[in-house]
């Protein structure tokens, strides 16, 4: 694939996270995608082979990006508490500063179905997302500065900070002018005294 081939497949998914941030996922036609992109139907069938293809490269390019946001920051840190304090903090700033693209994923994510009406993205949330966390709680806790975990509580606990970021994400695309640093220390302070040893 070209350069120019690339350039013109990132304009279209572009144009599709605007339009399904603006319309929302049902409402969001192949016609609307190309008149914003100012280009023709045509032009998104030579590059997608239908409406389904692109869409759902909207939640790989946001993991995508969000992985290359979250990675290095925590890798940058010294200590499992800093780890956990920097996972969370830089997930709600890459929330908040990619508010209409988080506002496509989950459209896209809550509607695209597979062929036999499943959740075509309900599966694949959990190890991706969830790994990082158990990570960082089990060498927090090898290193002596988090509380015991087993596999399962782990695993919970993991879970609970994810869904604390995500309900976060939601409350933040119905309440747009919330206070995301109130939130954020709010956020860091409950898990860095529920994960204390």
């Amino acid at each position: 694939m070209s350069f120019i081939e690339k350039a013109r497949r990132a304009q279209i998914v572009k144009c599709a996270i605007e339009t399904i941030a603006e319309v929302g996922y049902a409402q969001a036609s192949l016609g609307q995608i190309a008149k914003r992109a100012n280009i023709s139907k045509g032009v998104i069938s030579y590059h997608f082979a239908n409406k389904e293809e692109l869409l759902e490269q909207i939640p790989i390019k946001y993991y995508l990006a969000w992985q290359a946001y979250i990675s290095p920051r925590i890798e940058a840190q010294k200590s499992p508490k800093e780890m956990l304090r920097v996972y969370i903090e830089s997930n709600l700033t890459f929330v908040d500063e990619n508010r209409q693209h988080v506002f496509a994923v989950i459209e896209t994510v809550s509607n695209k179905r597979t062929a036999d009406g499943k959740l075509q993205f309900a599966s694949d949330h959990d190890e991706a997302i969830l790994l990082p966390i158990e990570n960082i709680l089990t060498l927090g806790m090898q290193e002596g500065i988090f509380r015991e975990f087993t596999r399962s509580s782990a695993r919970v606990m993991a879970l609970t900070i994810r869904s604390a970021i995500d309900g976060f994400t939601l409350e933040l695309t119905r309440k747009p002018h919330l206070d995301v640093q109130e939130y954020t220390r709010e956020m860091v302070t409950i898990f860095d005294k529920s994960t204390k040893k």
